[in-house]
């Protein structure tokens, strides 16, 4: 007599394991146990806090060294630059002394120059991404759940600012600042180059996120929870933060996440055309400007902030990837 064979699907001990793990957890807990199980998410998560922790340590990273951006070494001190301007000593002058080097003709040292042009280029970004989030939660949400004209209002002002050269507008009016603000024959202070710079920045940068979050609420003002709400007398403003902020956190964190690498090289891209930051501030792309006019002559300046925008926008891109699979596990890379 023959036993019968099972014809049961087999079970994926992995899919059984996760059921387990993910009863008795909320919403933020199961994405952060998924978040966890990406290996590409959390290195580029550490590459991130690095970053970040480089940038606010700048002062104490210098102190340590016992180096400054300002200073110029190469002038000051005898024998480490030729008569042309160049590190005498080989691959741009690295050494125990320089680790980086010494940029040519100025001989700045080129560690500290990195460790503060971070500084600076993260905090102009992260001051503009986080304007840039608050304007596109307020105008996208108002203009969903407004509708009528306020809707088609705020949605030719988002096409008008999607659709202008961004990067011309700002190359043409910094200059307009600088000579109202500012005496023909002085230096625009650091400041306001920093605040014209966000405003800038910020004044083009706030319409993908509000029109995303746009259709997002003329999609969820229909559903059945926001109707019921609207049933029980709920205000507007309990509408808005207790059924539709919450359901938006998503794409704000997801979206906040692309914005801030994209800031960061438009910092750089404007200083590297000359209406950034000026020439005695330490600055991503201030540094890509030089080399670019002393890279025949010595390579190694150009690799340095090269590579650290590099590995900081692929690993912040490859972070935001990684929290919307979190966040949304259908999705699939």
């Amino acid at each position: 007599m023959t036993t019968p064979t099972s014809t049961a699907p087999a079970v994926d001990a992995t899919s059984v394991t996760e059921t387990q793990e993910a009863v008795g957890r909320s919403p933020g807990q199961l994405m952060w146990l998924r978040f966890r199980r990406d290996r590409t998410g959390v290195i580029s998560a550490i590459i991130v806090i690095f970053f970040f922790l480089v940038a606010i340590l700048a002062p104490v990273i210098a102190a340590v060294y016992g180096k400054n951006p300002y200073t110029l070494y190469g002038q000051d001190i005898p024998g480490l630059l030729n008569d042309y301007g160049y590190p005498v000593a080989p691959n741009g002058g690295i050494s125990s002394e320089y680790w980086f080097g010494l940029e040519p003709s100025l001989g700045r040292d080129v560690f500290t120059q990195l460790v503060y042009g971070i500084r600076t280029s993260l905090g102009i970004a992260v001051v503009a991404t986080i304007i840039m989030t608050v304007l596109g939660i307020v105008i996208g949400i108002v203009a969903g759940y407004a509708g009528g004209k306020t809707d088609y209002f705020v949605g030719r002002v988002i096409d008008l600012t999607l659709s202008f050269p961004q990067t011309l507008f700002i190359i043409a009016f910094m200059p307009v600042v600088d000579s109202i603000l500012v005496a023909s024959n002085e230096e625009p202070p650091v400041w306001l180059r920093a605040v014209s710079l966000t405003i800038m920045l910020t004044a083009f940068g706030w319409a993908g996120l509000a029109r995303l979050l746009r259709g997002q609420v003329l999609s969820l003002r229909t559903r059945e929870f926001v109707e019921a709400a609207k049933v029980t007398g709920a205000s507007p403003a309990r509408i808005v933060f207790k059924e539709l902020l919450p359901n938006l956190w998503t794409p704000i964190l997801i979206q906040s996440t692309l914005l801030l690498p994209a800031m960061v090289t438009a910092e750089a891209g404007l200083s590297f055309l000359g209406v950034g930051m000026g020439e005695l501030v330490p600055d991503w792309g201030r540094m890509f400007l030089r080399a670019t006019q002393v890279y025949r002559n010595d390579i190694t300046y150009l690799i340095f902030p090269g590579v650290a925008l590099l590995v900081f926008v692929v690993a912040f891109n490859l972070l935001g990837d990684s929290i919307r699979d979190a966040f949304d596990p259908k999705i699939k890379r």
